[in-house]
């Protein structure tokens, strides 16, 4: 009999979209994944009642400021991060453990300092912005510092959520990208990361590597004036999240094989290469931490072919929470792809909406991603026809965001058809705010 309990813990849902019919000879699957969690209520037996307390999760949060020397160049850089921080932690929830860090070529604690974290409550927001004001700019930028710093406060905190934001203005310039990489694969599935840039002198692969890396958001503020409103949604966001390190674990029969796991809504990411080991045929792959949300991903098996009116189970997702002496933690939620064989071609031919929706998403970023490459390269021929097709894409699936994106980067002749014209003046923070925001995906219009 199953054991529910009453919890703030959302309850998961996973709903599979696919045309499982195959034609003969057929061996390729594709399907979309749908994750769900709904706040609170009644979860299956799979969680524990007694490991889910009434109470907020627990959470420890680590904001990361760039104090490097071109953070005062214009000095709005500085003043608006000091308010962003401050801000951050005004929406900070009571007993949630946090710091400031200060990056430069090194990392330095800013607030409570001594290795420590401090407890949320009127008073440590009191010191912690006081601490704020003796933020000033100076040195070079080694983010790796302010990660590794970032994880030993965070790693020493008994929480169910650990989560960073980080802040930077400038190229990581004072250690090589292959510390930062060590540094990215030591840290990922420790605590999650956003990122944003603030400006226009960053690197934005950079600042995307981080966020992916670490499972977070990457965005640009060219505006310092706004980091506040853009901290505080962050802050909100994280503090909105109830259950961490939720993988989607996925098993396939003998046989079979997994193409790849990507991520598709709300944007595009490649979990594929992130797979562990989770037994026979089974391997499970990070999404990060919950609240109330959706996901999408897309999940492609190859499978060997059967006979015409065969059917077989290509694949089981489930999701599960892994746990610290190995085993996991079942979160009670499990969806199946099928294939099945048919001589039947318009069966065999159709393809699921949802399917070729996010295959024209994840072709639209990468569509972005070369033709603003091929552009900064000079080749401004092939940035043309990249940049149509995005358009063409942005337009047939409905991503209006997207759409306005491009059209600040390029004059749009016919959207339907992907006719275009490279704009002759472009101002930097156009083209890095289309670049950060390639990935942003939009669901299936109903």
């Amino acid at each position: 009999m199953a054991n529910f309990a009453k919890s703030n813990v959302p309850r998961f849902s996973v709903d599979v979209y696919q045309n499982e019919y195959l034609p003969e000879g057929g061996g390729e699957v594709d399907a979309i994944v749908t994750v769900t969690a709904a706040g609170g209520g009644t979860v299956g037996d799979a969680v524990p009642a007694p490991a889910r307390p009434a109470a907020p999760p627990s959470a420890a949060v680590a904001v990361m400021v760039d104090c490097s020397g071109s953070m005062d160049y214009p000095p709005a850089k500085m003043r608006g991060a000091r308010d962003a921080t401050a801000a951050a932690i005004d929406t900070l929830r009571d007993g949630t453990r946090f710091a400031v860090i200060a990056g430069t070529h090194v990392a330095q604690e800013v607030y409570p300092g001594g290795g420590r974290l401090a407890v949320a409550d009127a008073t440590t927001r009191g010191q912690a912005r006081q601490a704020l004001r003796r933020l000033s700019a100076g040195g070079g930028t080694a983010i790796g510092t302010w990660l590794r710093l970032a994880d030993r406060l965070l790693s020493a905190a008994d929480v169910t959520l650990r989560h960073g934001i980080l802040l930077t203005d400038g190229r990581n310039e004072h250690e090589s990208p292959e510390d930062l990489r060590a540094t990215l694969d030591a840290c990922a599935g420790r605590f999650t990361c956003d990122a944003r840039g603030v400006g226009t002198d960053w690197d934005v692969k950079e600042v995307t590597g981080i966020a992916s890396a670490l499972l977070g958001t990457a965005d640009i503020v060219a505006d310092p004036g706004r980091l506040a409103a853009d901290f505080t949604r962050m802050m909100e966001t994280a503090m909105s999240k109830e259950v961490a390190d939720v993988a989607l674990r996925v098993w396939t029969p003998a046989g079979a094989a997994l193409r790849f796991v990507k991520q598709v809504a709300p944007s595009v990411e490649d979990l594929t290469g992130r797979r562990t080991e989770a037994g026979p045929r089974t391997g499970d792959y990070p999404t990060g931490s919950w609240g109330d949300e959706s996901r999408d991903y897309h999940l492609c098996v190859t499978v060997p072919p059967a006979g015409l009116g065969q059917e077989m189970l290509a694949a089981r997702v489930s999701l599960v929470v892994p746990q610290p002496d190995g085993t996991a933690q079942n979160l009670g939620a499990q969806g199946l792809v099928r294939a099945v064989w048919t001589d039947d071609l318009a069966a065999s031919t159709a393809m699921s909406p949802q399917v070729a929706h996010y295959t024209g998403q994840a072709e639209l970023a990468q569509a972005i991603q070369q033709g603003i490459d091929l552009r900064k390269a000079g080749d401004f021929d092939g940035a043309t026809a990249k940049l149509g097709r995005a358009v063409q894409l942005a337009n047939a699936s409905g991503n209006a965001d997207t759409a306005k994106l491009l059209a600040k980067v390029v004059d749009v002749v016919d959207a339907a058809t992907g006719t275009v014209r490279l704009k002759t003046r472009v101002t930097e923070a156009d083209e890095m705010t289309l670049e950060t925001r390639s990935t942003k995906t939009v669901r299936v219009k109903k």
